[in-house]
C-alpha cells in the first residue's frame, strides 16, 4: 500500500481481492445519522453482501464522509416498513437474525447462523429495538454483557454480529474445505 494513494484508490485495490459474505445488515428505523453511516462502513469492512435500511436512509452527502467513503462499496437496500422487509427476506429464502434482548433470544455465544442460506442480520432502533413483527419472523439473538450496562449502541452490536458470523463462516469454510 502506497502513502500516495487515496483511500478511493486503496479500496478499488482491495475490492478485487475482497470475500464477499452470504449475509446482509439491516437496520430499523435509526434515529442516530452517525449510526447508519458507521454501520455500513463495518458491512464494507467485514464483506457484508448488502445493508438494508427500514426507513430513511441519509443524504449521500452525509453518509459518504462519515462511512470512510465505504459507502460506495456497499449495496444498500431500502424498505419503507418491516412487512415489506419480511416479504423480500422471504421471497428470497433468508434466515432472519434479530439482535434483541428478549424472551426466548439465544446467547450468541451459543447461537449458530446456518451455513445453507443467507442471513440478514437484523438491529433494531436505538430507543425502540426491532419490532415484534420481525422478532416473531426470526432467531433473536443477545450479546451477553458482564458488566453493568446490558445493552450496546447498535452500530456496536452490528460489528459484535458482523464479527461472530465471519468467525462462524470461516470454521465452516475450514471444515469443507478440509472435508474435501
Amino acid at each position: 500500500m502506497s502513502r500516495s494513494e487515496t483511500r478511493r484508490q486503496r479500496y478499488e485495490k482491495k475490492k478485487m481481492q475482497a470475500n464477499i459474505m452470504p449475509m446482509s445488515i439491516c437496520m430499523v428505523n435509526f434515529g442516530i445519522d452517525e449510526n447508519v453511516a458507521l454501520t455500513i462502513r463495518a458491512a464494507a469492512c467485514y464483506g457484508a453482501e448488502s445493508v438494508m435500511v427500514i426507513g430513511s436512509i441519509p443524504d449521500y452527502s452525509f453518509l459518504r464522509p462519515r462511512s470512510g467513503t465505504t459507502v460506495d462499496f456497499v449495496n444498500i437496500k431500502q424498505f419503507s416498513n418491516p412487512s415489506d422487509f419480511l416479504k423480500y427476506a422471504r421471497e428470497n429464502d433468508n434466515h432472519i437474525v434479530s439482535a434483541e434482548i428478549c424472551d426466548g433470544a439465544h446467547d450468541i455465544n451459543d447461537y449458530r447462523f446456518p451455513m445453507d442460506k443467507k442471513v440478514i442480520i437484523v438491529m433494531g432502533n436505538e430507543y425502540t429495538g426491532v419490532p415484534a413483527e420481525i422478532i416473531l419472523n426470526s432467531d433473536p439473538v443477545f450479546i451477553t454483557m458482564n458488566g453493568p450496562g446490558f445493552c450496546l449502541n447498535t452500530m456496536q452490536t452490528g460489528v459484535v454480529f458482523l464479527n461472530e458470523y465471519s468467525r462462524q463462516l470461516s470454521s465452516y469454510m475450514k471444515g469443507v474445505q478440509g472435508a474435501a
